[in-house]
């Protein structure tokens, strides 16, 4: 589960153009917005969500579509850097099994799938649980692909999925696209052995979706083997007071770097170790992400796990 913090960990000094991946609290300034509030005698230093949040409830229809504007083309434009990244690795290190539900509307993550299809690696799932500027959708068959592009179902030309905006109550259900994502999501959460929360604070700042989310994970007494791991820069104690209704005792971990984790450190086989290592007690070396190797080096190392996975299709 992916949060802002998640693609400015992926690009922390910008996309390829140097364009900076905001976080909620320097949205305002990362997008340049300060002058257009200060004209509209906002505030300009509280936080983004508090101010949209105003104008929406106020009906301000003519403010929030500017600002609407603004978001779209801001990241509409946004590129990955040409050499591989956090985000490269994220999607190679995850199987066909494995589901990837972004609150992010940056099309980084879709472009690190589209440009990984040439490793010849069955690639997880994504659900985009805010929308996305890269994602259009088939009002006909619901199908989902590139924005723009024709559905290979049914020809439509496919439509923008809408971004949700942070307004401090959500109603998830009310779009045909947005709910069909986040029924995927509490579907998968409900078969999960393991989750992993990334760059996403969430439950101060969206109480909603925690609710989704908990409908889909249970109660976690009776999710007395699952693991859940948080990769953040937040305290460990502050963790594991917000998350607490997603852990069960002393079954989870914190990390500050994508790079420490168990699915970086155990590439495409991460449940897989974590069992040997902690179910059966047969303790296996790491097998870490090479870091710094351009694309066909690092397809070509990807390559290890791919005749194995074709033998034990998931």
């Amino acid at each position: 589960i992916l949060g802002a913090g998640a693609s400015r960990a992926a690009c922390p000094a910008g996309d390829k153009n140097g364009r900076l991946l905001p976080l909620m609290r320097d949205f305002v300034q990362v997008l340049d917005m300060e002058s257009l509030l200060s004209k509209w005698e906002i505030d300009p230093h509280q936080n983004f969500e508090d101010i949209y949040s105003d104008l929406y409830q106020s009906g301000e229809k003519a403010k929030t579509e500017e600002l609407n504007r603004i978001i779209n083309l801001y990241f509409g434009e946004m590129k990955l850097p040409d050499n591989p990244n956090l985000y490269d690795h994220l999607i190679l290190s995850m199987r066909s099994k494995d589901l990837i539900a972004t609150f992010n509307w940056d099309p980084l993550l879709v472009e690190a799938v589209s440009r990984n299809q040439a490793s010849g690696l069955k690639l997880p799932r994504l659900v985009f649980l805010h929308g996305n500027v890269a994602v259009g959708y088939c009002s006909v068959c619901g199908k989902k692909g590139r924005r723009l592009a024709d559905c290979d179902k049914c020809a439509e030309r496919l439509i923008k999925t809408p971004l949700l905006y942070p307004v401090k109550e959500k109603n998830y259900a009310d779009d045909t696209f947005i709910s069909n994502e986040w029924r995927i999501l509490k579907r998968d959460m409900g078969s999960a052995f393991m989750i992993t929360i990334f760059g996403y604070s969430g439950p101060k700042t969206d109480a909603e979706a925690i609710t989704a989310m908990k409908a889909g994970w249970g109660d976690p007494n009776e999710r007395s083997m699952e693991q859940t791991a948080f990769i953040s820069t937040q305290r460990e104690e502050d963790i594991a007071e917000n998350w607490d209704a997603f852990i069960h005792s002393h079954h989870y971990e914190v990390q500050n770097d994508f790079y420490e984790s168990w699915i970086a450190n155990h590439p495409r086989r991460t449940g897989e170790a974590y069992m040997h290592q902690y179910i059966d007690a047969k303790f296996i070396d790491n097998n870490p992400i090479p870091k710094d190797l351009n694309f066909p080096e690092l397809w070509a190392w990807y390559a290890q796990f791919k005749e194995p996975e074709e033998r034990n299709p998931d």
